[in-house]
């Protein structure tokens, strides 16, 4: 066999790349959310009903979906909008979680940083 096999790179449309984005995003909180399980103290706060400094309660709980809920519908959204809505949506959005992620992350563990 002489013949090579060459890859062949194929254009993927921006919107796909964007949706897996978000979707690599919601991988991450899973990882983070998982793993914290394995700290005692983190385990610990949660049976007090805190965590950093929130009860944990229905609020909080809600709170926290709407937090997951978003992302979550922008893997959809992102490939549906109309293009000038998608391109603000995904802007503002991620400008707000990557704002939100960075000021969760001061003082935490090396994993929850990476």
């Amino acid at each position: 066999m002489t013949a090579e096999t060459k890859l062949e790179l194929s254009n993927v449309n921006v919107r796909i790349k964007i949706s897996a984005l978000w979707t690599s995003m919601l991988f991450v909180f899973a990882y983070v959310d998982l793993f914290s399980l394995y700290r005692p103290d983190f385990r610990a706060d949660v049976e007090a009903g805190e965590i950093s400094g929130f009860t944990i309660n229905q609020s909080f709980l809600l709170g926290t979906t709407a937090y997951v809920v978003i992302p979550s519908l922008m893997v959809f959204l992102s490939l549906i909008l109309r293009p000038g809505v998608n391109r603000i949506a995904n802007i503002a959005l991620s400008v707000m979680y990557a704002l939100t992620i960075i000021a969760g992350a001061i003082g935490e563990w090396n994993y929850y940083i990476l």
